[in-house]
């Protein structure tokens, strides 16, 4: 499961460098668990702007 989202207010370059180490710690499943829901959250906006025109 994901973590409670936190909102971080920092260095850039050192918030990258935490989120590439995150990455680099999970599983390929919970990878390819992230890129569905980015690419469903894509996909929802998309078709909402479509709508609203």
């Amino acid at each position: 499961m994901m973590n409670k989202a936190v909102l971080n207010h920092g260095n850039p370059k050192e918030l990258e460098a935490k989120r590439i180490a995150e990455i680099k710690s999970l599983s390929y499943a919970e990878r390819l668990e992230r890129l569905m829901a980015i690419i469903e959250v894509s996909y929802a906006l998309k078709n909402a702007r479509k709508k609203r025109k």
